[in-house]
């Protein structure tokens, strides 16, 4: 099968194809630099970085992917002043919040990371493209504004499948200058109060560019007039992507093959967000719960499916993880190999020795992470029943299934052999050899306790090494082991 992905614009299931071949042309619009991201808000991110890693190791593309920066904005000018600081300290302080908050989750860095306020050359040549094409006009005011006239395009709304009267009005401007109440901002005139660092010179008067603006040129600028996937936030669907294909393709440009849109993490029913009260910030979270744990939670479900958060979901994904954890812990006890040497060799695997078929076709479906998570666990289950059996064991299959299942983590960003994670050094493992003789003494010394039904030693030594976090577990080939 190849791989499928279901496209927004068109609301079906489509193979996909690249313009052009092995190379693949993906957008995705990152953060406004207002405040510091929750777990909300970089939800997109982890999604289309499996989807980006999918497009790498599973099928070979090589993938330039961008993810812009909104450096300017009515919010980051709005949240500045509140604070009392300069708009661009401002937002460098949450840009670089949220390019921590993303390494921290184990995000791939994009090719090109461009910001809005270095491109305002790139977004004036578009606004005058669209003015010299009948589809934008400057205000009669003397704002300085310049909007899209959506009356001149007959396609807008194709996007969304909405009919321009039933449309709210554009709020991102004085409606006083607008011919439609739906005309939305290119340019943005300079208004008294604002930073006079908040805007630039232009044939229209000194302003900054509208919000949608950006993301067209920096698309532009890096992709070419034509590109393959744009992905983004459901709700950036309207007006921020609708407004993005009209004044693109309005100045000629073919723009997006492919929309890609993934769902909220919710509260209570409800939209993450500071404003309602139950944001959680991921430099936050992240002090009491493992960024990996909170990757597989943010990553385990399909992306066009919504997240509801609650009390459990982090300790349900911790368990996850663990499971995963225990198996890799007693197959490299087994095999006696570093985890740097595993690591490269789960990554110098064949695709199609890499990936049973079973994920193969789960992350080909769409990005079926559920089902692909599936196949993970089930090797997993397979593999500890093969080693409670002592089948297998030290075997050239028991390595391979270990390199499967670290070649299937990758992908979905979870392997936590993965240096990023902090588990996958050399010195990491001789710091385990140590602690494992350490581990096996005691447990030595419980199983001999045992033996003389010296039973209250042998639960004090359990209970000493729980305490210390060391999980042990029962089974009848013996004792075994593993960190909490």
């Amino acid at each position: 099968m190849s791989l499928h992905l279901f496209d927004t614009a068109t609301r079906q299931l489509r193979p996909f194809e690249p313009l052009e071949a092995g190379r693949v042309g993906m957008y995705i619009c990152g953060l406004t630099t207002q405040g510091s991201p929750h777990i909300g808000h970089v939800r997109f991110a982890v999604a289309f970085d499996v989807l980006r890693r999918w497009l790498e190791r599973g099928h070979g593309y090589d993938v330039t992917l961008i993810r812009n920066v909104t450096d300017i904005d009515d919010k980051i000018l709005t949240k500045a002043a509140e604070a009392g600081r300069p708009w661009w300290a401002w937002s460098y302080e949450n840009e670089r919040a949220t390019t921590r908050a993303l390494e921290l989750l184990g995000v791939l860095p994009p090719t090109y990371e461009p910001r809005a306020t270095g491109h305002i050359t790139e977004q004036l040549e578009l606004v005058r493209a669209l003015v010299e094409r009948g589809h934008a006009y400057a205000a009669e005011d003397g704002s300085g504004d310049v909007y899209f006239d959506v009356r001149s395009w007959p396609d807008y709304g194709s996007l969304t499948r909405q009919k321009l009267e039933d449309m709210e009005p554009a709020e991102d401007a004085d409606p006083r200058g607008k011919r439609d109440p739906r005309d939305f901002a290119l340019w943005k005139g300079h208004k008294d109060g604002e930073p006079e660092t908040a805007s630039w010179p232009a044939p229209y008067g000194r302003g900054r560019p509208g919000w949608h603006l950006e993301c067209s040129a920096m698309a532009r600028k890096y992709l070419g007039d034509a590109f393959d996937i744009h992905g983004g936030g459901v709700d950036l669907r309207f007006p921020h992507h609708e407004n993005e294909q009209a004044q693109s393709r309005a100045a000629g440009l073919d723009f997006a093959r492919y929309w890609l849109h993934n769902a909220w993490v919710t509260v209570k029913g409800a939209k993450m967000g500071k404003s309602l009260g139950n944001a959680l910030a991921v430099t936050e979270l992240t002090k009491t719960v493992r960024p990996l744990v909170l990757r597989h939670y943010l990553g385990a479900a399909h992306y066009r499916s919504t997240i509801e958060y609650g009390d459990d979901s982090l300790t349900e994904a911790l368990a996850a993880v663990e499971r995963i954890e225990g198996y890799v812990v007693r197959a490299r006890e087994v095999l006696g190999e570093a985890a740097e040497d595993l690591l490269e060799a789960s990554r110098a695997l064949p695709a199609d020795e890499a990936f049973p078929t079973d994920f193969r076709a789960a992350l080909d479906d769409d990005l079926n992470v559920p089902e692909a998570l599936a196949v993970v666990f089930g090797t997993v289950r397979d593999g500890n029943r093969a080693l409670d059996a002592g089948a297998g064991t030290g075997t050239q299959a028991l390595r391979h299934t270990l390199l499967q299942l670290l070649a299937m983590l990758d992908v979905l960003g979870t392997n936590p052999l993965d240096p990023s994670w902090g588990g996958g050094s050399r010195e990491d493992d001789r710091g385990m050899e140590v602690l494992a003789a350490l581990v096996q003494d005691r447990l030595d010394a419980r199983a001999q306790a045992r033996a003389e039904k010296d039973f209250a030693t042998a639960d004090a030594i359990r209970d000493h090494l729980t305490t210390l976090g060391v999980v042990i577990e029962d089974t009848p080939a013996g004792a075994r082991w593993s960190l909490r």
